[in-house]
């Protein structure tokens, strides 16, 4: 059957061309080659290499303007006053230093005196006891000091191991992995969870190592408003409906906040991030460095305080250096969630393992939460109470967040004019706060935080006094610190 003139023409040229170009055919690379084509080759390209050799070398144009004479030049240069590099900073802008020289449960020698030490996360009261300490003592006598490797060379030790299986059974998850310094864990596990390709959505009064994590992660970030479900949800749907625009493949979700906000003291909704995180197919990160030993019935942190089972909530991480008195972090997950961190986790693949004597330490002190949770967790979660329902008594200060009567990270805000609600905000709140903080170390012996915050931060918190709770102190400690407040606001604020 013969076909229409247009594709018989179309036939002719293709035949033709298939001549010419293909196998045999005169212009086919390998007959060029074979009948010494290569010389007209090597020919273009010396002449090429000829031309760009005789070329000209560039020459500025000549300016019309006459030069400077030399006393023009002098003159300049004795009228130019260089910038500083940097802004000079105001004495009250420094950040004081203060030289702790030794710790004793809850007072510590600070600078030289004797203070009750608020400014310490071991709620719990765990770390830095004798037992411990004798716990670590003889770990060093039998291990040495350091673990002198990564953890997938030659830095693994059985106290390692042992720590992770006694973790992971405390948080009823079939697998744990440890890392050796807090800060860098969870910068190390959001990465592990997603690239470029994937999407993340975090509270944006998320901390600074979960938001270095996000930006290492190079994954599509998006913030919704702290704590704020409705704008989560707002957030979800513009996300949901850009992928179905651009009709993109699928890929890795991800939902990241904080047991407790460690920049706002408040706790996380998790009851209603869990069921929003069902309804739009994402996963779920958590990190639980101020909830874990704090909240819920065991300790196990704020997934146990709304009753999430483990399996529920895809990724848990914590420090250490809060509850367990040690150093280090752990994430605990299901099996395949852990093997990957160890694989693709950077603070666990390219950094020294910890210390075994920190990994023994941190043993010891989960024990203890263990048997003595029912008895310290009461305790802690009173003198929470306590101390954030006394200090909104206070004229000039505020306590934000009504709920989170549990958590035992407190900042205490400088209250608008006329305004019991609304914190004061601004450099000279600022002052105001690190003013009060001088007072209480100086005159009443009570050591506080002003937190500082980095310009690279996605939100500046409000300018606070940050008071980390234990469960350790009794009535009278909780009433001489409440009068201790009182007096240094009254003194600062009038």
């Amino acid at each position: 059957m013969s076909l229409p003139e247009p594709f018989e023409t179309i036939s002719v040229y293709a035949r033709d061309f298939w001549i010419l170009f293909g196998p045999g055919g005169k212009l086919h690379p390998a007959y060029f080659l074979e009948h010494k084509g290569h010389l007209l080759v090597e020919g273009l390209l010396l002449a090429v290499i000829l031309y760009l050799f005789l070329q000209n070398t560039f020459k500025p144009r000549a300016s019309n303007e006459e030069p400077l004479t030399d006393k023009e030049i002098d003159t300049l240069c004795k009228e130019w006053q260089p910038e500083p590099l940097v802004p000079t900073i105001k004495s009250e802008d420094l950040p004081v230093e203060r030289v702790v020289t030794s710790v004793d449960g809850l007072y510590a020698v600070v600078d030289g005196k004797r203070v009750l030490n608020l400014a310490s996360a071991n709620f719990l009261g765990l770390g830095g006891t004798a037992d411990m300490k004798e716990v670590a003592t003889g770990t060093v006598a039998k291990y040495g000091v350091g673990s002198c490797g990564p953890r997938g060379f030659y830095g693994t030790i059985d106290v390692h191991l042992e720590l992770e299986k006694q973790i992971a059974e405390f948080m009823e998850c079939p697998q744990c992995t440890i890392f050796a310094y807090d800060i860098a864990t969870v910068a190390s596990v959001i990465p592990a969870c997603g690239n470029r390709k994937d999407i993340m959505i975090a509270d944006e009064g998320c901390s600074y190592p979960i938001q270095q994590g996000l930006t290492l992660s190079r994954a599509a970030v998006h913030f919704f408003k702290h704590n704020d479900m409705q704008d989560l949800e707002r957030v979800l749907r513009e996300v949901e409906a850009k992928e179905k625009a651009e009709k993109k493949p699928l890929c890795r979700k991800l939902i990241v906040v904080e047991g407790i906000y460690a920049n706002t003291g408040d706790i996380a909704k998790l009851d209603e991030i869990f069921a929003i995180k069902e309804k739009y197919k994402y996963r779920l990160l958590v990190e639980e460095t101020y909830s874990f030993g704090v909240l819920g019935p065991h300790g196990r942190g704020a997934c146990e305080h709304y009753g999430l089972k483990a399996g529920q909530v895809e990724v848990i991480c914590a420090s250490m250096s809060a509850c367990l008195g040690s150093i280090g972090g752990f994430v605990v997950g299901e099996t395949d969630v852990v093997e990957h961190q160890r694989l693709a986790g950077s603070g666990y693949v390219f950094s020294a393992s910890l210390p075994p004597f920190l990994a023994t330490s941190a043993q010891h002190a989960l024990q203890q939460l263990r048997s003595q949770a029912k008895a310290l967790l009461p305790r802690l979660h009173g003198n929470c109470a306590a101390l954030r329902s006394q200090i909104r008594k206070i004229p000039g200060l505020l306590v934000a967040h009504d709920g989170c009567e549990n958590s035992p990270v407190i900042h205490v805000h400088i209250s608008r004019a006329g305004s019991k609600v609304i914190a004061e905000a601004g450099p000279h709140a600022q002052a105001l706060v690190k003013q009060i903080g001088d007072v209480l170390f100086q005159k009443y012996n009570i050591l506080s935080a002003v937190p500082l915050y980095s310009c690279l931060d996605r939100i500046r918190p409000l300018p606070s006094l940050r008071l980390l709770v234990p469960a350790t102190l009794n009535e009278k400690e909780i009433g001489v610190i409440l009068t201790s407040i009182k007096g240094a606001s009254k003194e600062i604020l009038g």
